[in-house]
């Protein structure tokens, strides 16, 4: 058997082109097999609609042209669920996206494609808490700081900018009484500026003699928003101001000349052999090209599964690996909520010396309010067809005007909103601000992601997910609910509205492949040797709540070192 590679990973997301990076600066020879298309390459330059080469290795082929006119504001175009650029399906868009079974009302908001879902995130790069890591993952909060510290380097993480939704988020939360911070891990509640993966403003984004086109091309944040439609603003890929895996971690693995990137090659079977010492051991990949329905096989001396928290454990399953009764369990999502206020102008010139908070303007989420043992906060600015489908239409709670609330609740309103008062919130869109809840929600191996016995696509069994949160843990949703509308009361909203979001929103999905239980403390699977896993799925709980791209960015980093150490020493 003739080896094609080193390693081989599945997944250019926020895990896999962290781990290619990293081997490939070793001097391994590194495939990435990534499902989705490649947007920004001159090897595919209509992704959506032509086949285009087989693989790129060279960082010459990356053309910030071609994804300034691929990654485009229309919120439609990127992020439709259906048939968006940024969808979980195939790169060509005539054919229909990739089934999985969610509970109703489920919405999955994940993107294939080299950067993965990194391609849509709001850039938000905070550290785990470290009362969710000491003592409760196998491994310390203080072995994972080197590790943060690197790829906050390699981004780079800083303070968001202060836009005017920052700056009222937080002059409501000074006036509620919580403390400003000044940690990168907080371990009591306070507010600070959002850790953000995204470039500091350009110097010179309030010249007046410079352009708008002409400042898009120049290094650094234009402030224009829109950041889950793909950014495209800067000189080249590489300086793009957000930084997901295709801008940052990606050029530079192609730097190397030592990693291969194969878009369109959707992996299908983990292929073993049984060894004399190890057991069964990962040799390879059986894997199907999404346009000619083509399918091969790939052998390398090591395997990373870097498909996020459904697809990898899907693998595992439909690969017929050795039974695990955590493989797949043990899913969070951080039992999200959204709470937005709505402001009169003439309070917000004497709070903000402008008479509106445009909460569109800026970084999607340049602050947070931390919370320690119950999650964490975020002012959100979203475009209007997402804020409003955010808000309004998307609850558990049913339409607010057949409800009667409750005279102890801080916020006027709960569930969908329509007919006239839709037309009046949307009116004032421009004086709203919005605050996003992520609650430390703990794994229970009654929630994650199994397949299903009888629906299969043209990949193998389609993925069954499965998410109810626990009592303990709507408590805590409900009340970081309480102290998100007493922030907003605090800055001076007129009118509050808690969407109470259904708990089947899959976004922060981690845990569904957890160190300690399916992989070790290098993220090797105990019962199939030479087979890693580089993404959220690794994770041992939901970090207690903060977003989770850095800590599995940093535990990429962590685990090419050991798989180095351990199998090319």
């Amino acid at each position: 058997m003739s080896l094609d590679a080193d390693v081989i990973i599945i997944g250019a997301g926020g895990g896999g082109a962290v781990a290619a990076k990293e081997l490939g600066e070793l001097g391994f020879n590194v495939i990435i097999l990534e499902a989705g298309p490649w947007y920004g390459n001159k090897k595919w330059t209509n992704p959506n609609r032509e086949r285009g080469s087989v693989s790129s290795s060279n960082v010459e082929d990356l053309d910030i042209n071609l994804l300034r006119s691929q990654y485009t504001k229309h919120d439609h175009t990127m992020n439709s669920f259906e048939f968006g650029r940024f969808r979980w399906g195939p790169a060509d868009r005539r054919r229909p996206a990739w089934h999985r079974n969610v509970p109703k009302n489920g919405v999955i908001w994940q993107s294939a494609g080299v950067g993965g879902s990194t391609q849509h995130y709001w850039a938000n790069s905070p550290r785990a808490f470290s009362i969710a890591i000491d003592d409760v993952w196998p491994i310390s909060y203080r072995e994972l700081i080197p590790y943060d510290e690197k790829v906050e380097d390699i981004l780079p993480v800083r303070p968001a900018p202060t836009t005017a939704k920052e700056e009222l988020f937080f002059y409501g939360a000074k006036k509620a009484g919580w403390s400003m911070l000044n940690t990168l891990n907080p371990v009591s509640p306070g507010y600070r500026p959002q850790p953000s993966a995204i470039l500091h403003p350009n110097e010179r984004l309030m010249d007046s003699n410079i352009g708008l086109d002409e400042l898009s091309k120049l290094e650094g944040c234009t402030l224009c928003g829109h950041c889950v439609n793909g950014c495209p603003h800067g000189p080249s890929i590489d300086k793009v101001a957000k930084r997901s895996t295709n801008i940052s971690y990606v050029p530079l693995a192609l730097k190397t000349k030592k990693v291969e990137i194969r878009p369109n090659t959707y992996t299908t079977k983990i292929l073993t052999e049984n060894h004399s010492n190890d057991g069964i051991r990962a040799i390879g990949v059986q894997y199907r090209d999404t346009w000619t329905g083509e399918s091969g096989e790939l052998y390398a001396k090591v395997i990373v599964m870097a498909a996020g928290s459904i697809e990898s454990p899907r693998l595992w399953l439909n690969s017929q690996l050795p039974y695990n009764p955590w493989v797949g369990r043990g899913l969070t999502n951080h039992y999200w909520d959204w709470v937005t206020g709505v402001f009169d102008e003439k309070d917000l010139i004497g709070i903000l010396g402008q008479q509106n908070v445009n909460p569109f303007v800026g970084p999607t989420s340049g602050g947070r309010l931390d919370y320690p043992g119950l999650g964490c906060m975020q002012p959100s600015g979203l475009s209007p067809g997402l804020f409003s489908s955010l808000t309004f239409g998307f609850s558990e709670s049913g339409y607010h005007s057949v409800k009667n609330p409750l005279s102890t609740d801080p916020w006027d309103l709960q569930g969908r909103v329509v007919g006239n008062e839709l037309k009046e919130w949307m009116y004032n869109y421009k004086n709203t601000l919005s605050i996003m809840i992520l609650t430390d929600d703990q794994p229970s191996i009654k929630n994650g992601v199994a397949i299903d016995p009888a629906v299969k696509d043209e990949h193998g069994p389609i993925p069954v997910v499965r998410y109810t949160p626990c009592k303990k843990d709507i408590q805590k949703r409900n009340q970081l609910a309480k102290i998100a509308a007493d922030i907003l009361h605090q800055a001076g909203a007129k009118k509050i509205i808690l969407t109470n979001w259904p708990s089947h929103l899959f976004a922060h999905m981690e845990s569904t492949m957890r160190m300690g239980f399916v992989v070790d403390n290098n993220c090797e699977a105990y019962q199939v040797k030479r087979l890693f896993i580089a993404d959220n799925s690794a994770h041992f709980n939901g970090i207690g709540g903060p977003n989770p791209t850095l800590t599995t960015q940093a535990l990429a980093t962590r685990t090419a070192e050991k798989i180095a150490i351990k199998y090319f020493s």
